[in-house]
């Protein structure tokens, strides 16, 4: 999913140092937590709760954050620091430092560790895609740098990897495969190569598929015709990630829970990725494509001092309804992971308009647990 619009974001990309080729890892020195609690604990029984890290909390060792993510989830993602465009950035030499700091954590907390993301056409360099001369690179040429880099990424986490991303937001809603470099040098299956990639690379870890607006329709029945192919072939994949940026009224939730109980009844987990409820009005390019953009307006962004009751409850309804189908489909939804530790970090802050106060995570700027949190946990004890 889309991750460089947050100052956060935009700040790392810009500040990365270069530690090339380095093949040491550099431990974080942290304390074991406790025993889980908050929402890991809630939810232990049913599934994974799971977080973005970004790269900010783990380089500046942000006590406030890292001990919210120890005390409420168990398991991370990390928002950026294992994209082709921070952990290579100039498309060839590997800069291991934000990774490695991401893995340590994980490890020392016991936490189910999600790498983001082995293939995707955003946040990648152009040299990717071209020889030392600048001329493009053909298919074997790319099969190979892809293969490559595949194989070090998961290579050097072996075993404290739970589950890749292997592929990210590859399909282009109802038009089929999206057009990228990947897929116009390589051709159709070089989703296909990148699952088998990772595999011989990690034989255990869970690997997934990746992508927004998973409820339209378009876009479900192109999937599962590519899934049903590769299960019949046996490409190595594991599961499902719906990425769950939604709002308070939309998508329609009956769409959202046939896409769940299609790749349910296929064999497949389903990991609910990159979840948050934009609660602003929708603006014209709100969907979760990074390419688009809407301008800023006043009428856009009418709670810059705070979030009303009314529409705290609102919220809170609208995570209500969407842990309820998540619980009913606990035999195969693998975890639940929000896009974000609390509002004031969120990317929907600065897209699809830049600059908008909004607040779609269960923690508040503060870092304080908002009415929708308190709804969530009381479902999960609802249901011990």
């Amino acid at each position: 999913m889309p991750t460089e619009h947050s100052p956060d974001r935009r700040r790392l990309l810009g500040g990365m140092t270069a530690v090339a080729g380095s093949l040491a890892m550099a431990p974080v020195a942290m304390a074991m937590p406790a025993q889980p609690r908050g929402l890991a604990r809630a939810f232990r029984r049913a599934f994974r709760m799971g977080v973005a890290v970004s790269n900010h909390a783990l380089d500046q060792q942000d006590t406030a954050q890292l001990q919210l993510i120890e005390r409420e989830f168990n398991s991370v993602t990390g928002e950026n620091a294992m994209k082709w465009g921070v952990i290579r950035p100039d498309g060839r030499n590997w800069q291991w430092q934000r990774a490695d700091r991401l893995v340590d954590f994980a490890s020392r907390h016991r936490m189910a560790l999600v790498g983001h993301t082995f293939v995707w056409h955003s946040q990648i360099p152009a040299t990717v895609f071209a020889d030392d001369s600048g001329n493009a690179l053909d298919r074997d040429a790319l099969l190979a740098r892809m293969h490559e880099h595949i194989d070090t990424l998961a290579g050097r986490y072996r075993g404290r990897v739970w589950a890749w991303d292997v592929v990210n937001e590859a399909i282009d809603e109802d038009r089929g495969w999206r057009r990228s470099r990947w897929h116009d040098i390589i051709g159709d299956d070089y989703m296909e190569q990148a699952f088998r990639f990772a595999r011989a690379a990690d034989p255990k870890a869970q690997l997934l598929y990746n992508d927004y607006n998973m409820h339209n329709p378009g876009k479900r029945g192109f999937l599962v015709k590519v899934l049903r192919g590769y299960l019949d072939r046996g490409v190595p994949i594991s599961g499902v990630g719906m990425q769950s940026h939604v709002g308070l009224a939309y998508p329609d939730l009956e769409e959202w829970e046939r896409s769940i109980a299609t790749y349910t009844d296929m064999g497949l987990k389903v990991h609910i990725t990159e979840l948050d409820v934009d609660v602003l009005p929708q603006a014209a390019a709100a969907q979760a494509d990074v390419a688009n953009r809407a301008g800023y307006a006043a009428e856009l962004d009418p709670w810059r001092q705070g979030l009303p009751e009314e529409m705290q409850q609102k919220l809170a309804d609208r995570y209500e309804a969407l842990f309820r189908i998540l619980l009913r489909y606990q035999r195969s939804v693998e975890r639940a992971t929000f896009w974000g530790l609390h509002d004031g970090i969120s990317w929907k802050n600065d897209f699809p308009v830049r600059g908008r106060t909004n607040y779609p995570l269960l923690f508040d700027r503060s870092m304080q647990p908002k009415p929708a949190y308190a709804r969530v946990m009381r479902l999960a004890g609802e249901r011990r």
